[in-house]
């Protein structure tokens, strides 16, 4: 069995999907989905999510038919839930493999205390992809998209090759969003809404979607800005409204201005601006909204007499269609508005088990839902 360490193998011979830069760890590499140059503007929090390589593939050509790959998982857990097991997919043209791994590091979250965290330190493990096709084939590895990696080698049979991937001829979709589009409860890489839906569509994805972290930041809208893309979409609302991190007055031109941002530098790129999907708590309530005892995420009343401007989500979604349609009249005529509610609303509340987000069947029908729109997006 040969072993390839993953610093020999990047970026020459292995090309990865999504994750424009590294950090050296030992003798690993951890793969980041905003480029280097942000470090120092991301916040702590959204660092985390960051390193989570959700949407991240690596892609090289070979005719083995016995793939492993040796890594170091660290995962969160919020006690009394579970620690999630850890899936790898390995696609080669029509077939896709899983292969699944519960070692590596746990952090430990207090609920009662923002912030304050145990670390379980775990192993390294290796995971194998047997009795792949006969002859040279174009392989796509999805990483885990709710764990942070450490990528240590990879391991091919004896005297079996290993070569870059012909190039890319899939359209470019790069899409940003919250933990809706992270899809952290979905069961395997390629089964987040975003993945089902360029899987489908036949494009390459580039997802920034980060847990929690959807606050129209600048140093995302430059990322987009100077990233190659056919089709771009924006999710956007939901952490801005479960955070009450804005009001209306800042919310508007700080859409604006992010797309201003990304029209810079993609001024005649199709662009889709998708509103919040369906969160029943708060629809018509501003937020913050806080997990209750039953681990449902709801909003608190109180303090009217300071809350003007506070934003809901039937609120913000008409921000965002009025943003477009006032952009739209203005001459851009590559923007468009998708409501969120038409890829998971009202009617698919029961596969919202914690009243924010999908499960595992929600996310497949969302990412089935938005296959028209992105080939019509992909068309224009």
């Amino acid at each position: 069995m040969q072993t390839l360490p993953f610093k020999q193998l990047v970026p020459d011979i292995l090309r990865t999907i999504g994750a424009p830069d590294f950090e050296e760890r030992g003798d690993g590499l951890s793969p980041r989905r905003l480029p280097a140059w942000t470090r120092p503007q991301v916040p702590a929090p959204m660092d985390v999510m960051v390193r989570m390589p959700s949407g991240v593939r690596l892609e090289f050509s070979s005719d083995a038919t016995r793939v492993g790959i040796e890594f170091l998982a660290t995962n969160m857990v919020t006690p009394p839930r579970p620690r999630r097991p850890i899936t790898f997919n390995l696609q080669c043209g029509d077939t896709l493999e899983a292969a699944t791994s519960t070692a590596g590091n746990t952090i430990v979250l207090n609920p009662r205390q923002p912030g304050e965290f145990e670390l379980k330190r775990g192993e390294v493990d290796t995971l194998w992809f047997d009795d792949l096709p006969a002859g040279d084939k174009h392989c796509e590895i999805w990483l885990p998209h709710n764990a942070m990696l450490e990528l240590h080698s990879l391991k091919l049979d004896d005297g079996a090759s290993i070569g870059a991937p012909p190039r890319e001829s899939r359209p470019v979709w790069l899409h940003y969003g919250s933990s809706i589009s992270h899809c952290m409860e979905a069961e395997q890489p390629a089964f987040t809404w975003p993945a089902v839906a360029a899987r489908t569509a036949g494009v390459s994805l580039r997802s920034l979607g980060f847990g929690g972290q959807c606050h129209l930041d600048q140093f995302v809208a430059r990322t987009i800005r100077d990233a190659h893309a056919d089709v771009i979409t924006i999710k956007t609302g939901i952490n801005i409204v479960n955070m009450d991190s804005m009001r209306e007055r800042i919310f508007t031109p700080a859409l604006h201005g992010f797309l201003d941002t990304i029209r810079e530098g993609k001024p005649h790129t199709p662009i889709a601006v998708i509103s919040p999907i369906f969160c029943p708590s708060a629809e018509d309530n501003p937020g913050p909204t806080i997990p209750n005892a039953d681990g449902k995420f709801v909003t608190h009343a109180g303090n009217e007499h300071l809350r003007n401007g506070c934003l809901t989500l039937k609120r913000i979604r008409e921000l965002i269609a009025t943003v477009v349609s006032a952009r739209q009249a203005a001459g851009d005529r590559k923007l468009h508005y998708v409501d969120g509610l038409t890829l998971f609303g009202e009617s698919d509340a029961p596969d919202l088990p914690d009243d924010l987000h999908p499960n595992p069947a929600g996310y497949i029908r969302m990412g089935e839902r938005f296959v028209p729109t992105l080939v019509e997006l992909c068309a224009r």
